[in-house]
């Protein structure tokens, strides 16, 4: 990875051990390992429709259930994207998509802001895909936006299958996020906002 728009972050708790490194002018490549293989799938589409390139390694106690494992995976990430974007010079900042995958249709809306708000209107009709619990999606992306001191608005428009509905949430937030956080052609010094910051 470069050093141009990169971080790495390390945490780890009685919970969970991670090492996440993300470079965001990426082509999209991933290594991700959680020992949750639904989560695994869902972060590689993450990592590939973002462009963002990821190398995840999480350690946790999915021997109890996959709860801290998918929440402080999402803690790190964001960490790891906010230490990466800096003072968020030269970003087009704002961003939002309608994302279709067969009978599901999601939007997802955001504004890499430096402060942090999730507004979720998803909904799943059982309690789990396989093993995963689906209420873990809105976990992961609460701490993803928290940390990344991103405003996030998810919003499922209609589905049936909880893996589309689930895929197109990563999927959508993954588009958004690549075309908010590309350099602005014609601001590339500028930081995006009449504040003059956007730390918060």
């Amino acid at each position: 990875m470069s050093n141009q728009r990169t971080a790495k972050v390390s945490r780890s708790t009685k919970e969970t051990s991670i090492e996440a490194e993300v470079f965001l002018d990426g082509t999209g490549r991933f290594d991700i390992s959680t020992g949750v293989g639904f989560f695994d799938h869902m972060l590689e589409q993450l990592s590939r429709h973002s462009l963002i390139d990821m190398n995840i390694t999480t350690k946790g106690d999915t021997h109890i259930d996959d709860h801290h494992t998918v929440e402080d995976t999402g803690i790190a990430i964001g960490k790891a994207i906010a230490e990466a974007l800096g003072e968020r010079r030269g970003i087009v900042r704002y961003a939002s998509i309608d994302l279709a995958m067969d009978e599901t249709l999601t939007s997802a809306a955001l504004d890499v802001s430096g402060r942090p708000f999730l507004v979720w209107n998803v909904a799943f009709n059982a309690p789990k895909i396989g093993t995963f619990d689906t209420e873990l999606v809105r976990e992961f992306f609460q701490a993803l936006a928290q940390n990344a001191g991103i405003t996030l608005h998810v919003n499922m428009r209609y589905g049936i299958n909880n893996h589309h509905i689930a895929e197109t949430c990563f999927k959508a937030v993954a588009r958004a996020l690549r075309m908010a956080i590309e350099t602005d052609p014609r601001q590339k010094d500028a930081i995006p906002s009449t504040k003059g910051t956007l730390k918060g």
